[in-house]
């Protein structure tokens, strides 16, 4: 079967990058390549901007989380803003609840993006997560209510928006939920959260802190033989690659649980792997 380009285009999460790493992905990656900055409940906004000007040096394209219940004061967040736009030119943002206490104004991701001036301190896109294995502490419903939400918020406020997913080990299941959001009348772009090559120890641990067990039972089923070496996301990638169905603009996100440059790497070959010019010379 052809393949689509689902795997041409990607991003990649990292987690308190050194400089070193961001330097050597940047010699990895395609030049504008989106990286996604976890905001970890200890990093400081040194930090923060310090990483959005790396990876802008190193020529990717600067994508920081703002957790929308660490945030402490309305302020905070504008200041935060103002010296990542006008130090590292962050113009896209992920904006997420953060699974803690409310300590500020925003209760919630839709509250920063309805009242927290994201256009006015030059922030053009953000992204918003999903869940297509459910979230451990909000019924479907409600998450469904949330999604049409944020969507018709960034509207509301000039934003261009895509979607970000929680990362799963099931290609099946992950394709019949981007068909369900196509039909739903979700036509936002998605990307698609997957574990990049990764330890089968770590990805276990990552797997029950984040509440995927649906798929992670289907990874343990095949577990036997990955146990000496990294488990990566190839069928998932070939799945959605060569499929056919109305998965619409979709592409991979890559968790670097793994280490980042192991997936840069992993994401790099993927992206050449699955050209469809390359698939059809293959006869593939």
């Amino acid at each position: 079967m052809a393949a689509n380009n689902f795997a041409q285009t990607f991003s990649v999460e990292v987690t308190r990058p050194t400089t070193a790493e961001i330097e050597t992905i940047g010699a990895i990656l395609p030049r504008g390549t989106a990286v996604y900055f976890s905001a970890v409940p200890t990093i400081t906004p040194e930090e923060l901007v310090g990483a959005a000007k790396s990876l802008r040096r190193a020529q990717l394209e600067p994508v920081i989380h703002i957790a929308a219940r660490r945030v402490r004061a309305a302020g905070d967040l504008q200041d935060l803003l103002a010296r990542l736009h006008g130090e590292a030119d962050v113009r896209r943002l992920l904006v997420i609840g953060g699974d803690v206490e409310q300590s500020g104004p925003f209760a919630d991701a839709l509250a920063v993006i309805q009242k927290g001036a994201l256009r006015e301190a030059g922030i053009e896109e953000i992204g918003i997560g999903a869940y297509p294995e459910g979230h451990p502490r909000i019924d479907a419903a409600r998450l469904e209510a949330s999604l049409d939400e944020k969507i018709a918020a960034a509207r509301a406020q000039g934003l261009r928006l895509h979607i970000v997913s929680q990362f799963s080990f099931s290609p099946d299941g992950i394709l019949a939920w981007l068909e369900r959001m196509r039909a739903c009348g979700i036509a936002a772009p998605i990307k698609v959260g997957m574990a990049g090559p990764t330890s089968l120890p770590a990805l276990l641990r990552y797997a029950k802190r984040c509440g995927v067990n649906a798929s992670l039972r289907g990874l343990m089923s095949g577990a036997a033989s990955a146990l000496t070496g990294n488990v990566g996301p190839d069928r998932i990638v070939e799945t959605l690659s060569s499929s056919s169905g109305k998965i619409g603009d979709a592409h991979p996100h890559y968790f670097s649980f793994g280490g980042p440059a192991e997936t840069a790497r992993f994401a790099s070959a993927a992206a050449q792997a699955w050209m469809p010019e390359r698939q059809a010379a293959t006869g593939s």
